[in-house]
């Protein structure tokens, strides 16, 4: 009798080629792993749903091959020698946000802790050819939303993904960030982000549907996309071309009726064109995290971490004015700085005024002292 776990035949069952997740929910669906792991080796004869995988031309030779390379031994001895855990759906301790999804993931890899799936989560996606812009909005959110116990789950690539887990991880203390990758937990893409897989790993967790060994593959990440999608209870798009990869992300969530949000940009910024559709479609619009929280029917500016002003925000001419009183000015003075009519300066300042934005003394008008406080 074997002295492996079930999970190590689950892993190797994972590792086939041409293996899909259907699959492999096929597979396990009326046997056990190590039952359907003798199926594929020849051990015995393929019975149930199973006998029709055999069927197809080839297959049944190419996982037989594939099963005397890849056995369970071998790939149980790599993700114990990774820590690296194996999870097979109908398991303790598969995650119940994926345990009933319309396209499971029969078998996952994981790095780091489950537990923090049990807590609030929030998907940011975006482009990899983000903007400054879009990278600082990202790592924003991130800080914000870990900061107001909230887990960020993206999937570890350039741009968007990258930065949204950086700001995830410039809290001390917050909640751990999620990944989902679409290589082996061992092959790190981009490898420019090893650091960040590692930091990621050891505070947070990370989730692959692949063996150890596997390289991402163009068809990975859609399949990739659809467990970010699944895991988040709202979805957030930062930045994202017309036709970028983080609307299948979208999709995949509108498909599981996960709330989806956008932040606006720039209509001369092409790697918004994505977002502001959305947007012009109906998408709900992300100013900062305060909308996201609202959104997760968490209203915490008064309870979390998260810097905010009270003060309304001012409209462009009160901007502009605000910041010519970076040092006292009478209102001739604003006038002529702004190039805007007497009239519509007077009330502008009006408004700054009674907002708390600027004060006034004998006839000239400053900057009022901050009001940002610590929620």
């Amino acid at each position: 009798m074997s002295s492996l776990p079930p999970q190590a035949y689950a892993g190797a069952l994972a590792a086939l080629d041409r293996i899909t997740s259907t699959r492999l929910g096929i597979l396990l669906t009326e046997s056990t792993p190590e039952e359907a792991f003798a199926m594929v080796a020849g051990e015995s004869q393929p019975h149930g749903l199973a006998r029709q995988l055999f069927d197809v031309a080839g297959l049944a030779a190419a996982w037989r091959d594939c099963a005397a390379r890849k056995t369970p031994e071998r790939i149980w001895e790599q993700c114990v020698e990774l820590n690296i855990q194996i999870l097979v759906s109908g398991d303790a301790g598969y995650p119940a946000a994926l345990r009933h999804d319309p396209a499971p993931a029969p078998v996952l890899f994981v790095r780091g802790s489950f537990d923090h799936l049990n807590g609030r989560r929030v998907g940011l996606v975006g482009t990899r050819n983000a903007t400054a812009a879009g990278r600082e909005t990202a790592g924003i959110l991130g800080r914000d939303l870990t900061a107001n116990a909230v887990h960020v789950v993206s999937g570890l690539a350039r741009g968007i993904d990258g930065s949204a887990h950086r700001g995830a991880l410039s809290v001390a203390h917050g909640a751990g960030p999620i990944a989902v990758v679409a290589s082996g937990l061992d092959v790190v893409y981009p490898p420019e982000h090893s650091r960040l897989w590692d930091e990621v790993g050891e505070r947070g967790v990370i989730i692959s549907e692949a063996p150890p060994g596997t390289v991402p593959e163009p068809y990975r990440f859609p399949l990739r996309n659809r467990i970010i999608a699944a895991l988040s209870e709202v979805l957030v798009v930062v930045e994202s071309r017309e036709r970028g990869g983080s609307l299948i992300t979208v999709d995949e969530a509108r498909q599981r009726a996960v709330m989806v949000m956008a932040v606006p940009g720039s209509v001369r910024n092409a790697a918004a064109n994505g977002t502001n559709d959305l947007i012009r479609d109906g998408c709900p619009v992300v100013t900062d995290v305060r909308d996201v929280m609202m959104a997760l029917g968490l209203d915490t500016c008064r309870t979390g971490a998260v810097s905010y002003d009270s003060r309304p925000k001012p409209d462009e001419l009160g901007s502009e004015i605000l910041a010519a009183c970076g040092e006292a000015r009478t209102l001739d003075q604003l006038v002529l700085l702004t190039g805007r009519s007497l009239v519509d300066c007077a009330m502008s300042v009006g408004r700054l005024e009674l907002s708390g934005w600027i004060h006034q003394v004998n006839g000239w008008f400053e900057r009022a002292p901050s009001q940002v406080f610590l929620a």
